[in-house]
């Protein structure tokens, strides 16, 4: 997937028109189209409003690295875990795990 795909399709997950996302970003509509269309890159500056506007990290939009698109939400909240101590790291990272390996084995159990 190209940057333009990217951001046409992060735009369209949101129910955005061309428009709306312009106006977030500080630019007009037309610009966003070429933008989609792979016309033209964007400056960094504005590459940085269009991955904040679309909530996802500007290596995403420019590379696609990653199977998921990890939210900024998500981002600052494992941030925030790195300001803790060590113990309430680990405390917090025990409880993660257990509740994702419950949600996996109740996958497993009802396919």
């Amino acid at each position: 997937m190209t940057f333009g795909e990217r951001i046409l399709s992060l735009r369209k997950k949101k129910k955005w028109s061309q428009g709306e996302l312009a106006k977030k970003v500080g630019t007009s509509a037309p610009i966003v189209g070429r933008y989609e269309r792979n016309e033209i890159k964007p400056s960094i500056e504005v590459a940085k409003k269009l991955a904040d506007a679309l909530s996802v990290t500007i290596d995403y939009l420019i590379t696609g690295n990653g199977s998921a698109v990890m939210n900024k939400k998500n981002l600052q909240r494992l941030q925030d875990i790195q300001l803790l101590d060590s113990n309430k790291q680990n405390t917090l990272f025990d409880l993660i795990d257990t509740y994702i390996q419950n949600y996996k084995t109740k996958q497993a159990f009802a396919s």
